[in-house]
């Protein structure tokens, strides 16, 4: 005789839940073999459940729950009401039974005696072809994998009969089993289903699969996973530590447990490498949550003891290998497969156009690659040793002043990584930097240019534009370190955070480059911030919700920096002076406020003289030489009105910041080198603007210039311009009209740098007379000035800070009588330099100079160590003490500031490391952002295929659009064409996750991992 079932239907209330639920109740009345009993557990208010007929007339009884009551919860609330032998089907408002279900469900019941549990094949409910689930494994390790959840249903999985486990929806429980098998309402909403099905093989029995038996399921029910990848995530989690610790041996429970904060560390690294951020709070909140419900562990180990009677042996051959789950996870295509739009850098001529620059950049600085160290301008050297490089840049003890302790400049972390470079000579990675900024220049400008055409001739055009930048070549020429930075980290900027939208991948990058350009140029961090806000309200009123959360991340990194420095900042009443230009303050001929300063601004030129024209050429040709821009403004100008005018009007926003910050720059007053005011570089921000003029120039290119020849002679004509405009300033080193020279290695004498070799804390004091008969004080630690080593809360400073050391200095040169020695020797110098004026000594130095030698000579305690080149030196006889360490109070700021930086900056490094599965989904997208929907792309096909006015590398146009809403874009596994995949509009954007990262144990006992679907 059929044993009874009793059917157990859990809802929710609510409008949509209730129609759901009307459709579940007729799906049951209409089975072929109808259920003795149901039983309704509403989670909510029931009145409107017990006054609906259709209600009435299925269900033997209702029961009514709290809302926030889970599934398993609400049917331990059910069992009561099930009678004696009776097996268990278990329903959800959302798990729609077809006609023969049950009766297929029973029918399998029946055959196998062995059957503790039928699974049915659970299929969506708007696609009755889409698998959704049928049957559950896990790895050796115990992650949980679904065995064909997402796949195409054409039936070839209805030959399988038997799993380890299966979603608990539409699941059907023998009824002499029921009580051994009950739902642990522990797991908390996720892997309920595979652990009945291990604690069934466990106790002898085993789940045997009803392919026939289809149930339509809704992704929204109580008991599907939640909706909300958060807390998927930590429903996930939390099941398989729980049952972790439920499954090992007694003895490996407290090891296990032990486990848990440093896997949740471990984890955390892999989510973020994976590209899943969102996972790594929930990951933590599992296993503190975890560590504590020792109760719910009892009571779960308690009931697969007393069920139990066979060994892990019968739970092994149902697991899935490592080779069968990286079979499963492979799409088949690797990554070269569904690529829309190709990069082609070797094939498109770019590595030629970097190979070019190289040969230029040497052609220009000859000599400069022989240099071992580079000086000249706002060049320092840099420290000697990578300890002394990155200590720097942490908070703490500063290199200049006396007792100054604070926050380091962020750009002093970004010297430090490009000293790393060259450990053996720090110095030596400026000259490298040198030599290699014109083809690096020309990479960034390619590799930005990919966000805006597909066309090679154009890629490389923007590479050379970008090098021949007038702003930067001015940088090159007077030898300003952190203009030159800025010029080659903004492409780079723009090519990550113009697609930030689209995956954690690029938002982590993003966030890097905007903190490095931050860093090198604090004065655009108003124009950054501007443009990062009107992308996140473009995002949002396109309903990107998920691409404004990546947004969101950009600034974050920056703010971790920035901020220890900002906190000082206003706390001395100084907040505009976080603009101020970071490194070596050096006053120059820059463009000032006037009105010919302003004019060489507005035309792309940082300095009066035209990046080199005035002393090129004569004044009245070089009065000319901003014309040389004029086509490349004029294609700029014409983006506003191309075929992709949202894009030009953007990069005319662009362009029009980085010209407001450049005219913002020159009429502010924060930073003074030897008491002169220095006005902020405003090359910086004409960077920003030339970003923006050359993407609008390759959006009228690419889009409004149809005619191939059409375009090939504008671009001609813009590059031609630029090339000759650059001539003056590529020809600057060899004529001798550039700061540049080799070295020192050291800005203090030979000897005194010698006596403080490596990273000695012996202190130097400097006083340079000045031409205005003002005497400029500054200490110098260790054997020289280092970049790294500068503070713009020194630099900006209005007030001595640390210890007052310029009241001294006037001191010892005056006729006062006091210990001089003494009271140096008490602040750590060792030796006293009078150095000589940048400019050359006038009278008035002359004077004080002179006064100064015959002050100190009379001292006694000074050691007349002789005249150097770099002027008069004295040696203190008097012991320099030694500095004072951090008191406790400061250690502690410290090492939270360094922590806190150090966490953040790493996060965004691991999601910034590129993934085979980041890569695949990348490519799958066009590499151009801003594509209107009716506009095509251009495809790369063979020179022989190409029309005879065509240029090469072009193809038949292809249209192509740009998504507007934030779902996933996932490859099909039965999708075999190696042509590209190309996205409708509205189509979902990509972001392909990595297998989860398997983690060590402890115990020989599995550990269940996030079931994920295997979407194809």
């Amino acid at each position: 005789m059929p044993a009874r079932v009793h059917a157990i239907i859990v809802a929710r209330s609510g409008s949509s839940a209730r129609a759901q639920l009307l459709r579940t109740l007729e799906a049951v009345r209409a089975q072929t073999v109808p259920p003795e009993a149901v039983t309704l557990v509403l989670c909510g208010d029931a009145t409107t459940a017990r006054e609906s007929e259709a209600v009435a007339a299925t269900v033997e009884g209702i029961i009514e729950a709290r809302p926030g009551t889970s599934f398993t919860e609400a049917v331990e609330l059910a069992r009561p009401r099930i009678a004696e032998g009776a097996s268990v089907w278990l329903l959800a408002q959302d798990t729609a039974p077809h006609p023969r279900a049950l009766e297929r469900l029973r029918g399998m019941l029946e055959r196998w005696p062995s059957a503790a549990i039928v699974a049915p094949k659970l299929i969506a409910t708007d696609n009755d072809r889409e698998i959704v689930s049928l049957g559950v494994s896990m790895t050796t390790l115990g992650r949980t994998v679904e065995l064909a959840a997402g796949e195409l249903d054409q039936g070839q999985h209805d030959a399988m009969d038997d799993a380890l486990g299966s979603d608990i929806r539409g699941i059907l429980i023998r009824g002499e089993v029921r009580e051994a098998l009950r739902p642990d309402t522990a797991l908390g909403g996720a892997d309920e289903g595979l652990d009945l099905g291990v604690r069934a093989r466990l106790g002898g029995g085993r789940v045997v699969l009803a392919p026939a038996a289809r149930i339509s399921a809704s992704p929204d029910g109580p008991a599907a996973p939640a909706s909300s990848a958060s807390r998927r995530a930590f429903a996930s989690r939390l099941a398989q530590l729980h049952r972790r610790l439920s499954y090992a041996p007694a003895a490996a429970v407290p090891l296990h447990w032990l486990t848990f904060l440093p896997l949740a560390l471990w984890r955390s690294v892999t989510h973020l490498i994976a590209k899943r951020p969102e996972a790594v709070i929930p990951e933590w909140a599992a296993a503190i949550t975890a560590m504590l419900r020792f109760g719910a562990v009892a009571r779960s180990r308690s009931r697969i003891r007393s069920f139990r009677s066979s060994g892990w042996a019968s739970v092994a051959p149902l697991r899935v290998t490592s080779s069968q789950l990286r079979r499963r996870l492979d799409d088949g295509h690797g990554s070269e497969g569904g690529a829309v739009s190709e990069l082609r850098f070797f094939s498109g001529g770019g590595a030629w156009a970097v190979l070019g620059a190289l040969v230029v950049s040497i052609a220009s600085f000859t000599t400069l690659v022989a240099w071992p160290t580079l000086g000249g301008g706002g060049i320092l050297p840099l420290a000697a040793t990578l300890g002394g490089l990155w200590r720097d840049a942490a908070w703490g003890l500063r290199s200049v002043g006396v007792a100054l302790v604070g926050p380091a400049d962020p750009f002093a972390a970004v010297i430090a990584v490009l000293g790393s470079l060259w450990p053996a000579a720090p110095s030596f990675g400026l000259v490298l930097l040198w030599v290699l900024a014109l083809p690096l220049a020309v990479l960034g400008g390619w590799f930005a240019a990919t966000r805006v055409t597909d066309r090679s001739g154009l890629r490389i055009f923007a590479g050379i534009a970008w090098a021949l930048a007038p702003t930067f070549l001015t940088a090159l020429i007077e030898g300003r370190p952190a203009a030159v930075l800025v010029h080659l980290l903004l492409p780079w900027l723009f090519h990550t955070a113009a697609v930030a939208h689209r995956s954690w991948g690029a938002a982590g990058a993003a966030s890097l480059f905007f903190l490095a350009v931050a860093a090198c140029a604090p004065s655009l961090i108003p124009a950054l911030v501007m443009l990062w806000i009107v992308a996140v309200a473009i995002a949002l009123a396109t309903a990107r919700f998920r691409g404004a959360g990546r947004l969101l991340w950009l600034p974050v990194p920056g703010i971790a920096m920035f901020a220890p420095l900002a906190l000082w900042q206003f706390s001395h009443g100084t907040p505009i002076a976080l603009l101020a230009d970071p490194g070596f303050v050096w006053s120059a001929g820059q463009a000032s406020a006037d009105g010919s300063g302003r004019s060489a601004l507005a035309t792309g030129f940082p300095t009066v003289d035209f990046a080199g024209w005035t002393a090129f050429a004569p004044a009245p040709i070089a009065a000319w030489a901003p014309l040389l821009c004029a086509p490349l403004a004029l294609l700029a100008l014409c983006a506003a009105v191309a075929p992709r005018w949202r894009a030009g009007i953007m990069m005319l926003v662009v362009a029009a910041a980085g010209l407001a910050t450049a005219f913002f720059a020159v009429g502010i007053v924060v930073s003074f080198a030897h008491g002169a005011p220095v006005p902020i570089w405003p090359g910086a921000g004409l960077s920003l603007a030339w970003a923006g003029v050359l993407g609008g120039a390759l959006v009228t290119l690419d889009t409004a210039l149809v005619r191939p020849r059409l375009r090939a002679v504008a671009t001609a004509v813009a590059a031609l311009a630029l090339v000759v405009c650059a001539i003056p300033a590529l020809s600057a080193f060899h004529l001798d009209r550039t700061v540049l020279t080799n070295g020192p290695e050291s800005t203090l004498p030979a000897f005194v740098a010698a006596q403080a070799s490596g990273d000695s804390d012996i202190a130097t004091l400097v006083l340079t007379p000045q031409n205005d008969g003002a005497l400029a004080v500054e200490v110098v630690h260790g054997a020289s000035e280092t970049l790294g080593g500068q503070a713009t809360m020194s630099s900006t400073a209005v007030e001595p800070q640390g210890a007052d050391i310029a009241t001294l200095a006037v001191d010892l040169i005056s006729a006062r009588d006091f210990d001089a020695p003494m009271e140096l020797a008490r602040h750590g110098i060792g030796y006293v330099l009078l150095a000589e004026p940048l400019g050359g000594e006038g009278d008035r130095a002359r004077a004080l100079s002179s006064a100064a030698v015959a002050s100190i000579d009379q001292r006694a305690g000074f050691v007349h160590a002789g005249n150097t080149d770099r002027g008069v030196l004295w040696r203190l006889e008097a012991d320099a003490a030694e500095p004072s360490p951090l008191s406790e109070t400061q250690g502690a700021t410290a090492r939270l500031i360094v922590l806190t930086q150090l966490a953040l900056v790493l996060a965004a490094l691991l999601l910034a490391l590129p993934t085979r599965a980041s890569r695949r989904a990348a490519r799958s997208r066009s590499r151009i952002v801003g594509r209107a929907p009716d506009e095509p792309i251009v495809l790369p096909r063979h020179a022989e295929d190409r029309e005879p006015d065509e240029p090469l590398g072009l193809a038949e146009p292809l249209s192509l659009a740009e998504p507007s809403h934030d779902d996933e874009i996932e490859p099909r596994a039965d999708e075999t064409s190696p042509a590209p995949t190309v996205p409708e509009q509205g189509a979902q954007e990509p972001e392909q996750q990595e297998p989860e990262q398997q983690e060590p144990e402890h115990g020989h006992e599995p550990e269940a991992q996030p079931a994920e679907e295997d979407r194809r």
